[in-house]
């Protein structure tokens, strides 16, 4: 998979599932995006797939960037051990 301008091409509920796989919607989800503070929703009343299908209608709400490794890891959003294990 290359480079995705995922506000020009969002991503799709199944496809956002794919990337999370096992890992909590949680971890992808931009909390402190203004664009979740202008919901005016409790962040514990969100269900998993309520996260997903908010970040698949509102590309802002995922966490970015969105690195896929080599071997097939994912790093999300400003991870700087991770980022530094990548480039390092």
């Amino acid at each position: 998979m290359g480079e995705r301008d995922f506000f020009a091409e969002p991503f799709s509920a199944d496809e956002l599932r794919e990337l999370i796989g096992e890992r909590s919607a949680a971890d992808f989800f931009s909390w402190r995006s203004p664009s979740f503070r202008n919901l005016g929703v409790d962040r514990a009343s969100l269900s998993e797939e309520r996260m997903i299908e908010l970040m698949a209608s509102e590309p802002r709400l995922i966490r970015r960037p969105l690195i896929r490794t080599e071997d097939g890891g994912l790093i999300v959003g400003n991870d700087k051990a991770a980022l530094a294990d990548l480039i390092g």
